[in-house]
Protein backbone atom coordinates (compact mmCIF):
# COMPACT_ATOMS: atom_id res chain seq x y z
CA UNK A 1 0.00 0.00 0.00
CA UNK A 2 0.93 4.15 -0.50
CA UNK A 3 0.37 6.37 2.23
CA UNK A 4 -0.29 9.73 0.65
CA UNK A 5 -0.53 13.17 2.44
CA UNK A 6 -1.95 16.37 0.87
CA UNK A 7 -0.60 19.31 3.30
CA UNK A 8 -3.34 21.53 2.23
CA UNK A 9 -3.95 25.30 3.60
CA UNK A 10 -6.43 24.21 6.24
CA UNK A 11 -5.25 20.78 7.06
CA UNK A 12 -3.16 17.74 6.43
CA UNK A 13 -5.51 15.09 4.39
CA UNK A 14 -3.93 11.31 4.22
CA UNK A 15 -4.91 8.62 2.65
CA UNK A 16 -4.01 4.66 2.56
CA UNK A 17 -4.47 3.20 -0.75
CA UNK A 18 -3.84 -0.48 -1.88
CA UNK A 19 -2.43 -1.85 -5.02
CA UNK A 20 -5.37 -2.09 -7.31
CA UNK A 21 -6.04 1.52 -6.64
CA UNK A 22 -8.50 1.24 -4.30
CA UNK A 23 -8.45 3.90 -1.32
CA UNK A 24 -8.89 1.76 1.87
CA UNK A 25 -8.41 4.63 4.69
CA UNK A 26 -8.43 8.28 4.58
CA UNK A 27 -8.27 11.18 7.44
CA UNK A 28 -7.73 14.58 8.00
CA UNK A 29 -5.81 16.66 10.59
CA UNK A 30 -5.88 20.28 10.68
CA UNK A 31 -3.93 23.72 11.06
CA UNK A 32 -4.60 27.14 11.48
CA UNK A 33 -3.23 29.91 9.05
CA UNK A 34 -2.46 33.32 10.58
CA UNK A 35 -4.03 35.67 8.58
CA UNK A 36 -2.93 39.44 9.05
CA UNK A 37 -2.77 43.12 7.76
CA UNK A 38 -0.72 44.22 4.27
CA UNK A 39 -1.75 40.86 2.93
CA UNK A 40 0.01 38.34 5.73
CA UNK A 41 -0.28 34.34 5.79
CA UNK A 42 1.75 32.40 7.72
CA UNK A 43 1.71 28.94 8.99
CA UNK A 44 3.96 27.12 11.38
CA UNK A 45 5.64 24.80 9.60
CA UNK A 46 6.02 22.46 12.76
CA UNK A 47 2.17 22.41 12.52
CA UNK A 48 2.41 20.80 9.40
CA UNK A 49 4.38 18.20 10.75
CA UNK A 50 2.81 17.13 13.46
CA UNK A 51 -0.29 17.07 11.41
CA UNK A 52 1.66 14.36 8.97
CA UNK A 53 2.76 12.60 12.46
CA UNK A 54 -1.18 12.79 13.82
CA UNK A 55 -2.56 11.70 11.07
CA UNK A 56 -0.11 8.81 9.31
CA UNK A 57 -0.79 6.86 12.93
CA UNK A 58 -4.43 7.56 12.35
CA UNK A 59 -4.70 5.94 9.12
CA UNK A 60 -2.11 3.05 10.63
CA UNK A 61 -4.60 2.47 14.03
CA UNK A 62 -7.29 2.32 10.91
CA UNK A 63 -6.09 -0.30 9.95
CA UNK A 64 -4.28 -2.99 11.88
CA UNK A 65 -0.18 -4.15 10.84
CA UNK A 66 -0.55 -1.40 7.54
CA UNK A 67 2.68 -0.28 8.82
CA UNK A 68 4.36 -3.25 7.40
CA UNK A 69 2.62 -3.27 4.14
CA UNK A 70 2.94 0.46 2.95
CA UNK A 71 5.42 0.32 0.22
CA UNK A 72 6.26 4.15 0.25
CA UNK A 73 5.06 7.54 1.38
CA UNK A 74 4.41 10.41 -1.00
CA UNK A 75 3.38 13.96 -1.05
CA UNK A 76 1.02 16.65 -2.58
CA UNK A 77 2.04 20.25 -1.15
CA UNK A 78 0.53 23.70 -1.47
CA UNK A 79 2.69 25.69 -3.74
CA UNK A 80 4.06 29.16 -3.98
CA UNK A 81 5.30 29.37 -0.38
CA UNK A 82 8.56 30.32 1.36
CA UNK A 83 9.76 27.43 4.23
CA UNK A 84 13.25 29.02 5.23
CA UNK A 85 15.27 26.68 6.97
CA UNK A 86 18.87 26.71 8.97
CA UNK A 87 21.41 23.95 8.02
CA UNK A 88 19.84 21.66 10.13
CA UNK A 89 16.27 22.20 8.46
CA UNK A 90 14.21 23.66 11.16
CA UNK A 91 12.71 26.72 9.97
CA UNK A 92 14.29 30.21 10.88
CA UNK A 93 10.25 31.94 10.56
CA UNK A 94 7.11 30.72 9.86
CA UNK A 95 6.36 29.59 6.58
CA UNK A 96 4.75 32.45 4.31
CA UNK A 97 2.58 30.61 2.01
CA UNK A 98 0.82 30.89 -1.12
CA UNK A 99 -1.70 33.88 -0.39
CA UNK A 100 0.64 36.17 1.02
CA UNK A 101 1.16 39.45 -0.50
CA UNK A 102 3.35 41.38 1.36
CA UNK A 103 6.30 41.28 -1.12
CA UNK A 104 4.33 44.14 -3.74
CA UNK A 105 7.58 46.37 -3.71
CA UNK A 106 9.86 43.41 -4.31
CA UNK A 107 8.06 42.40 -7.14
CA UNK A 108 7.87 45.73 -8.44
CA UNK A 109 11.48 46.05 -8.17
CA UNK A 110 11.90 42.27 -10.03
CA UNK A 111 9.72 43.93 -12.99
CA UNK A 112 11.79 46.78 -13.40
CA UNK A 113 15.00 44.16 -13.35
CA UNK A 114 14.09 41.61 -15.96
CA UNK A 115 10.64 42.82 -17.28
CA UNK A 116 7.30 41.08 -16.99
CA UNK A 117 7.31 39.87 -20.74
CA UNK A 118 10.92 37.89 -20.07
CA UNK A 119 9.59 36.75 -16.69
CA UNK A 120 6.65 35.19 -18.08
CA UNK A 121 8.91 33.89 -20.76
CA UNK A 122 11.18 31.79 -18.56
CA UNK A 123 8.73 31.07 -15.64
CA UNK A 124 5.21 30.73 -17.27
CA UNK A 125 4.02 32.75 -14.64
CA UNK A 126 3.62 36.57 -14.26
CA UNK A 127 6.13 38.06 -11.43
CA UNK A 128 3.90 38.32 -9.24
CA UNK A 129 4.10 38.56 -4.97
CA UNK A 130 1.98 35.66 -4.63
CA UNK A 131 5.13 33.48 -5.70
CA UNK A 132 8.29 32.12 -3.48
CA UNK A 133 11.21 34.29 -5.23
CA UNK A 134 9.55 37.76 -4.12
CA UNK A 135 8.69 36.52 -0.96
CA UNK A 136 12.26 35.27 0.08
CA UNK A 137 13.59 39.00 -0.89
CA UNK A 138 10.97 40.29 1.34
CA UNK A 139 12.30 38.59 4.16
CA UNK A 140 15.86 39.35 3.48
CA UNK A 141 14.54 42.68 3.38
CA UNK A 142 12.50 42.77 6.50
CA UNK A 143 14.31 40.51 8.72
CA UNK A 144 17.61 40.58 7.58
CA UNK A 145 18.98 38.58 11.24
CA UNK A 146 16.69 36.02 10.58
CA UNK A 147 17.71 35.88 6.58
CA UNK A 148 21.33 35.60 7.51
CA UNK A 149 20.18 32.03 9.25
CA UNK A 150 18.38 30.50 6.06
CA UNK A 151 20.68 27.99 4.01
CA UNK A 152 17.21 26.57 2.14
CA UNK A 153 14.60 27.24 0.38
CA UNK A 154 11.88 24.83 0.98
CA UNK A 155 7.92 24.14 -0.07
CA UNK A 156 5.56 22.25 1.77
CA UNK A 157 6.09 19.16 1.01
CA UNK A 158 9.92 19.25 0.60
CA UNK A 159 9.73 20.62 4.62
CA UNK A 160 7.89 16.90 5.54
CA UNK A 161 10.23 14.92 2.77
CA UNK A 162 13.52 16.96 4.70
CA UNK A 163 11.68 15.65 8.74
CA UNK A 164 11.52 11.85 7.07
CA UNK A 165 14.71 11.37 4.78
CA UNK A 166 16.56 13.96 5.92
CA UNK A 167 17.16 15.15 1.91
CA UNK A 168 16.98 18.62 0.87
CA UNK A 169 14.96 18.35 -2.79
CA UNK A 170 12.48 19.84 -4.89
CA UNK A 171 10.57 18.75 -7.65
CA UNK A 172 9.56 20.75 -11.08
CA UNK A 173 5.76 21.09 -10.74
CA UNK A 174 6.75 22.81 -7.44
CA UNK A 175 9.47 24.49 -8.70
CA UNK A 176 7.36 25.86 -10.95
CA UNK A 177 5.31 27.70 -8.58
CA UNK A 178 8.34 30.16 -7.33
CA UNK A 179 9.27 32.62 -10.00
CA UNK A 180 12.55 31.07 -10.63
CA UNK A 181 12.27 27.96 -12.58
CA UNK A 182 13.28 28.12 -16.33
CA UNK A 183 10.40 25.63 -17.74
CA UNK A 184 12.67 25.58 -21.17
CA UNK A 185 15.60 24.97 -19.64
CA UNK A 186 14.34 22.85 -17.26
CA UNK A 187 16.24 24.19 -14.42
CA UNK A 188 16.91 27.53 -12.24
CA UNK A 189 17.15 30.16 -13.96
CA UNK A 190 20.39 32.06 -13.09
CA UNK A 191 18.78 35.43 -14.82
CA UNK A 192 15.78 35.63 -12.20
CA UNK A 193 17.68 34.28 -9.25
CA UNK A 194 20.53 36.81 -10.15
CA UNK A 195 17.48 39.67 -10.87
CA UNK A 196 16.36 38.83 -7.04
CA UNK A 197 19.86 39.60 -5.63
CA UNK A 198 20.14 35.82 -4.27
CA UNK A 199 21.91 32.84 -3.95
CA UNK A 200 21.85 30.21 -6.27
CA UNK A 201 22.43 28.07 -3.04
CA UNK A 202 19.56 28.74 -1.46
CA UNK A 203 17.64 26.60 -4.07
CA UNK A 204 17.56 23.14 -3.53
CA UNK A 205 18.06 20.26 -6.10
CA UNK A 206 15.53 19.58 -8.77
CA UNK A 207 14.68 15.66 -9.11
CA UNK A 208 11.73 13.73 -10.61
CA UNK A 209 8.69 13.81 -9.13
CA UNK A 210 8.75 10.44 -8.86
CA UNK A 211 12.40 9.85 -7.26
CA UNK A 212 12.69 7.84 -4.01
CA UNK A 213 14.50 10.50 -2.15
CA UNK A 214 15.68 8.12 1.16
CA UNK A 215 13.88 6.31 3.63
CA UNK A 216 11.86 7.32 6.96
CA UNK A 217 14.50 7.87 9.66
CA UNK A 218 14.30 5.86 12.97
CA UNK A 219 13.11 9.50 14.67
CA UNK A 220 10.48 10.06 11.93
CA UNK A 221 9.49 5.90 12.15
CA UNK A 222 9.20 6.92 16.61
CA UNK A 223 7.13 10.12 15.54
CA UNK A 224 4.37 8.81 12.88
CA UNK A 225 4.25 4.87 13.35
CA UNK A 226 6.00 4.57 10.13
CA UNK A 227 8.68 1.23 9.60
CA UNK A 228 12.09 2.89 9.99
CA UNK A 229 12.95 2.27 6.26
CA UNK A 230 10.02 2.83 4.57
CA UNK A 231 10.62 4.49 0.92
CA UNK A 232 9.71 8.10 0.49
CA UNK A 233 8.41 9.46 -2.86
CA UNK A 234 9.23 13.13 -3.11
CA UNK A 235 5.78 13.95 -5.16
CA UNK A 236 4.82 17.22 -6.03
CA UNK A 237 2.90 20.59 -6.06
CA UNK A 238 -1.28 20.31 -5.04
CA UNK A 239 -2.59 21.71 -8.67
CA UNK A 240 -0.60 19.18 -10.84
CA UNK A 241 -1.68 16.44 -8.20
CA UNK A 242 -4.82 17.75 -9.13
CA UNK A 243 -4.70 17.39 -12.33
CA UNK A 244 -3.86 14.06 -11.74
CA UNK A 245 -5.97 13.25 -9.09
CA UNK A 246 -8.71 14.42 -11.18
CA UNK A 247 -7.40 11.65 -14.33
CA UNK A 248 -6.16 14.31 -16.52
CA UNK A 249 -3.16 13.01 -17.63
CA UNK A 250 -2.78 14.15 -20.67
CA UNK A 251 -4.54 16.68 -23.52
CA UNK A 252 -7.16 14.05 -24.42
CA UNK A 253 -8.35 14.23 -20.89
CA UNK A 254 -10.21 17.38 -20.69
CA UNK A 255 -10.41 20.06 -18.16
CA UNK A 256 -10.88 19.78 -14.21
CA UNK A 257 -11.57 22.56 -11.31
CA UNK A 258 -10.65 22.41 -7.92
CA UNK A 259 -12.65 24.22 -5.76
CA UNK A 260 -10.46 24.66 -2.35
CA UNK A 261 -9.19 27.01 -0.44
CA UNK A 262 -7.38 28.63 -4.12
CA UNK A 263 -9.42 27.20 -6.96
CA UNK A 264 -8.68 27.05 -10.52
CA UNK A 265 -9.55 25.35 -13.81
CA UNK A 266 -6.91 23.50 -15.68
CA UNK A 267 -6.01 21.20 -18.06
CA UNK A 268 -3.16 19.50 -19.33
CA UNK A 269 -0.89 20.07 -22.53
CA UNK A 270 2.59 19.30 -24.15
CA UNK A 271 3.90 22.17 -23.87
CA UNK A 272 3.46 26.04 -21.58
CA UNK A 273 0.62 27.59 -22.48
CA UNK A 274 1.61 31.20 -22.71
CA UNK A 275 -1.21 33.39 -23.10
CA UNK A 276 -0.82 37.11 -24.90
CA UNK A 277 -2.53 38.81 -22.10
CA UNK A 278 -0.80 36.85 -19.38
CA UNK A 279 -3.85 35.83 -17.49
CA UNK A 280 -2.97 32.20 -17.03
CA UNK A 281 -0.36 30.44 -16.05
CA UNK A 282 1.36 27.02 -16.40
CA UNK A 283 2.88 24.92 -14.10
CA UNK A 284 5.17 21.89 -14.82
CA UNK A 285 3.04 18.21 -14.37
CA UNK A 286 3.85 15.70 -12.37
CA UNK A 287 3.77 13.42 -14.96
CA UNK A 288 7.25 14.29 -16.43
CA UNK A 289 6.77 15.93 -20.47
CA UNK A 290 3.68 17.75 -19.36
CA UNK A 291 2.48 20.83 -18.19
CA UNK A 292 -0.67 22.07 -16.74
CA UNK A 293 -1.93 25.47 -17.78
CA UNK A 294 -4.39 26.85 -14.89
CA UNK A 295 -6.09 30.15 -14.41
CA UNK A 296 -6.08 29.88 -10.39
CA UNK A 297 -7.97 32.61 -8.23
CA UNK A 298 -6.73 33.58 -4.96
CA UNK A 299 -9.98 32.69 -2.69
CA UNK A 300 -12.21 30.59 -4.22
CA UNK A 301 -13.23 27.98 -1.64
CA UNK A 302 -11.91 30.27 1.07
CA UNK A 303 -14.52 32.84 0.02
CA UNK A 304 -17.30 30.36 0.51
CA UNK A 305 -15.59 29.41 3.97
CA UNK A 306 -16.29 32.86 5.15
CA UNK A 307 -19.36 33.68 4.17
CA UNK A 308 -20.17 30.31 6.04
CA UNK A 309 -18.02 31.46 8.77
CA UNK A 310 -19.63 35.10 9.20
CA UNK A 311 -22.93 34.50 8.63
CA UNK A 312 -22.94 30.76 10.64
CA UNK A 313 -20.34 30.20 12.49
CA UNK A 314 -19.96 27.28 14.40
CA UNK A 315 -23.31 25.82 13.05
CA UNK A 316 -23.32 22.61 10.64
CA UNK A 317 -27.08 22.58 10.76
CA UNK A 318 -27.05 26.53 9.30
CA UNK A 319 -24.23 25.78 7.20
CA UNK A 320 -25.94 22.91 5.23
CA UNK A 321 -28.67 25.04 5.28
CA UNK A 322 -27.52 27.94 3.63
CA UNK A 323 -25.83 26.18 0.90
CA UNK A 324 -29.19 24.40 -0.05
CA UNK A 325 -30.54 27.60 0.10
CA UNK A 326 -28.94 29.04 -3.21
CA UNK A 327 -31.19 27.40 -5.02
CA UNK A 328 -33.95 28.97 -4.11
CA UNK A 329 -33.05 32.71 -4.73
CA UNK A 330 -31.80 34.83 -6.59
CA UNK A 331 -28.48 36.74 -6.83
CA UNK A 332 -26.62 38.68 -10.18
CA UNK A 333 -30.59 38.14 -11.48
CA UNK A 334 -31.57 39.79 -8.12
CA UNK A 335 -28.22 42.67 -8.95
CA UNK A 336 -26.63 41.32 -6.38
CA UNK A 337 -22.48 40.56 -7.22
CA UNK A 338 -19.96 39.94 -5.09
CA UNK A 339 -16.47 40.42 -6.04
CA UNK A 340 -14.52 37.07 -4.60
CA UNK A 341 -11.17 39.09 -3.81
CA UNK A 342 -10.43 38.41 0.01
CA UNK A 343 -6.72 37.67 -0.33
CA UNK A 344 -6.37 39.80 -3.48
CA UNK A 345 -6.18 38.35 -6.52
CA UNK A 346 -4.14 35.83 -9.59
CA UNK A 347 -6.05 35.24 -12.68
CA UNK A 348 -7.45 37.58 -14.28
CA UNK A 349 -6.06 40.52 -12.79
CA UNK A 350 -3.18 39.90 -11.29
CA UNK A 351 -3.72 42.49 -8.82
CA UNK A 352 -2.71 41.81 -4.96
CA UNK A 353 -4.24 45.45 -3.89
CA UNK A 354 -7.76 43.63 -5.54
CA UNK A 355 -10.51 43.64 -2.79
CA UNK A 356 -13.67 41.77 -2.12
CA UNK A 357 -17.14 43.71 -2.70
CA UNK A 358 -20.82 43.05 -2.79
CA UNK A 359 -21.92 45.55 -5.14
CA UNK A 360 -25.75 45.86 -5.21
CA UNK A 361 -26.59 45.08 -1.86
CA UNK A 362 -30.71 45.88 -1.16
CA UNK A 363 -32.87 45.82 2.05
CA UNK A 364 -34.59 42.42 1.29
CA UNK A 365 -31.52 40.45 0.38
CA UNK A 366 -30.65 37.83 3.30
CA UNK A 367 -28.18 35.11 3.91
CA UNK A 368 -29.13 32.79 1.30
CA UNK A 369 -28.79 35.80 -1.16
CA UNK A 370 -25.39 36.96 0.04
CA UNK A 371 -24.35 33.07 -0.01
CA UNK A 372 -25.41 32.79 -3.50
CA UNK A 373 -23.45 36.11 -4.30
CA UNK A 374 -20.69 34.66 -3.17
CA UNK A 375 -21.13 31.54 -5.28
CA UNK A 376 -21.55 33.11 -8.24
CA UNK A 377 -18.89 35.48 -8.03
CA UNK A 378 -16.33 32.65 -7.69
CA UNK A 379 -17.73 30.83 -10.67
CA UNK A 380 -17.78 34.01 -12.83
CA UNK A 381 -14.19 34.73 -11.96
CA UNK A 382 -13.43 30.98 -12.89
CA UNK A 383 -14.96 31.58 -16.04
CA UNK A 384 -12.74 34.52 -17.10
CA UNK A 385 -10.00 31.27 -17.09
CA UNK A 386 -12.07 29.05 -19.16
CA UNK A 387 -12.23 32.20 -21.94
CA UNK A 388 -8.74 32.55 -21.79
CA UNK A 389 -8.11 29.21 -22.49
CA UNK A 390 -10.84 29.09 -25.29
CA UNK A 391 -9.24 32.31 -26.92
CA UNK A 392 -5.59 31.26 -26.61
CA UNK A 393 -6.39 28.28 -28.64
CA UNK A 394 -4.91 24.91 -26.15
CA UNK A 395 -8.29 24.89 -24.37
CA UNK A 396 -10.56 25.81 -27.54
CA UNK A 397 -14.03 24.79 -27.16
CA UNK A 398 -13.91 21.08 -28.44
CA UNK A 399 -11.19 19.97 -25.98
CA UNK A 400 -13.56 21.95 -23.15
CA UNK A 401 -16.37 19.84 -23.61
CA UNK A 402 -16.98 19.29 -19.37
CA UNK A 403 -15.72 19.83 -16.39
CA UNK A 404 -14.44 17.61 -13.57
CA UNK A 405 -14.85 19.25 -10.39
CA UNK A 406 -12.87 18.30 -7.19
CA UNK A 407 -11.82 19.87 -3.99
CA UNK A 408 -14.24 20.43 -1.00
CA UNK A 409 -16.96 22.95 -2.44
CA UNK A 410 -17.56 20.55 -5.30
CA UNK A 411 -19.61 18.11 -2.28
CA UNK A 412 -22.59 21.02 -2.82
CA UNK A 413 -24.74 19.60 -5.61
CA UNK A 414 -26.84 22.90 -5.42
CA UNK A 415 -23.25 24.83 -5.85
CA UNK A 416 -21.95 22.72 -8.87
CA UNK A 417 -25.72 23.52 -10.86
CA UNK A 418 -24.96 27.08 -10.49
CA UNK A 419 -21.44 26.63 -12.20
CA UNK A 420 -22.37 24.61 -14.94
CA UNK A 421 -25.47 27.12 -15.32
CA UNK A 422 -23.08 30.24 -15.74
CA UNK A 423 -20.20 28.21 -17.15
CA UNK A 424 -22.55 26.73 -20.43
CA UNK A 425 -20.86 23.34 -19.81
CA UNK A 426 -21.47 20.02 -18.42
CA UNK A 427 -20.04 19.86 -14.48
CA UNK A 428 -19.40 16.28 -13.30
CA UNK A 429 -18.61 16.07 -9.56
CA UNK A 430 -16.02 12.40 -8.43
CA UNK A 431 -16.49 10.44 -5.81
CA UNK A 432 -13.50 11.14 -4.02
CA UNK A 433 -13.62 14.94 -4.45
CA UNK A 434 -11.86 15.40 -0.63
CA UNK A 435 -9.18 12.98 -1.70
CA UNK A 436 -8.30 14.02 -5.35
CA UNK A 437 -4.64 15.53 -4.56
CA UNK A 438 -3.91 12.91 -1.96
CA UNK A 439 -5.03 10.29 -4.89
CA UNK A 440 -2.62 12.31 -7.59
CA UNK A 441 -0.04 11.81 -5.11
CA UNK A 442 -0.88 7.96 -3.96
CA UNK A 443 -0.21 7.42 -8.04
CA UNK A 444 2.83 9.13 -8.16
CA UNK A 445 4.12 7.11 -5.05
CA UNK A 446 3.54 4.04 -6.65
CA UNK A 447 5.03 4.67 -9.86
CA UNK A 448 7.93 5.52 -7.60
CA UNK A 449 8.09 2.66 -5.90
CA UNK A 450 7.34 0.03 -8.76
CA UNK A 451 3.69 -1.07 -7.24
CA UNK A 452 1.92 0.66 -10.47
CA UNK A 453 3.21 0.29 -14.07
CA UNK A 454 2.51 4.19 -15.03
CA UNK A 455 0.16 7.39 -14.64
CA UNK A 456 -2.47 5.54 -16.55
CA UNK A 457 -3.78 4.16 -13.78
CA UNK A 458 -5.37 7.27 -12.15
CA UNK A 459 -8.32 7.67 -15.26
CA UNK A 460 -9.45 4.67 -13.13
CA UNK A 461 -9.29 5.27 -9.30
CA UNK A 462 -11.81 7.55 -8.97
CA UNK A 463 -15.24 7.63 -10.95
CA UNK A 464 -18.02 10.32 -12.04
CA UNK A 465 -21.45 10.24 -9.70
CA UNK A 466 -22.82 12.96 -10.87
CA UNK A 467 -23.32 14.76 -13.83
CA UNK A 468 -24.53 19.00 -13.54
CA UNK A 469 -26.14 19.65 -17.45
CA UNK A 470 -26.39 23.41 -17.78
CA UNK A 471 -29.79 24.96 -18.37
CA UNK A 472 -29.35 27.13 -22.07
CA UNK A 473 -31.50 29.83 -21.10
CA UNK A 474 -30.18 30.16 -17.67
CA UNK A 475 -26.39 30.03 -19.29
CA UNK A 476 -27.61 33.02 -21.63
CA UNK A 477 -28.75 35.31 -18.61
CA UNK A 478 -25.58 34.83 -16.88
CA UNK A 479 -23.52 35.96 -20.01
CA UNK A 480 -25.26 39.61 -20.05
CA UNK A 481 -24.74 39.09 -15.87
CA UNK A 482 -21.27 38.13 -16.07
CA UNK A 483 -20.34 41.39 -18.59
CA UNK A 484 -22.05 43.43 -15.25
CA UNK A 485 -19.78 41.32 -13.07
CA UNK A 486 -16.31 42.45 -14.95
CA UNK A 487 -17.46 45.42 -15.57
CA UNK A 488 -17.75 46.22 -11.07
CA UNK A 489 -14.14 45.15 -11.38
CA UNK A 490 -12.80 47.56 -13.64
CA UNK A 491 -14.44 50.36 -12.66
CA UNK A 492 -13.54 49.74 -9.00
CA UNK A 493 -9.60 48.73 -9.71
CA UNK A 494 -8.31 52.71 -9.55
CA UNK A 495 -10.43 52.91 -5.89
CA UNK A 496 -8.23 49.37 -5.20
CA UNK A 497 -5.32 51.28 -5.65
CA UNK A 498 -6.35 54.24 -3.27
CA UNK A 499 -7.61 52.07 -0.45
Amino acid sequence: MIISHDLGTTGDKATLVDADGAVVASTTAGYPVDFGPRGKAEQDAEAWWDAVCTATRALLEQVPGAAAQVAGVSFSGQMMGAVLVDGAGDPVRPAIIWADTRSTAQTDQLIDRIGMDAGYRITGHRLNPTYSLTKVMWVRHTEPEVFARARHLLLAKDFIVHRLTGTVVTDPSDASSTNAYDQAAAGWSGELIEAAGLDRALFPEVVASTTVVGKVSAAAAARTGLSEGTPVVLGGGDGPMGALGAGIVDAADGAYAYLGSSSWVSLAADAPLHDPLMRTMSFNHVVPGRYVPTATMQAGGASLQWIMETLAPGDETSYQRLLAGVAEVPAAQDGLYFLPHLLGERSPYWNPRARAVFAGLARHHGPEHLTRAVVEGVAFNLYTGLLAFRETGAGHRAAIQRIDAIGGAANSEPLLRIFADLWGIPVWRRNLVDEATALGAAVVGGVGVGMFDGFDIARRMSRRTLECRPDESAHRRYLGEYELFMDAYRRLEPWFDRL
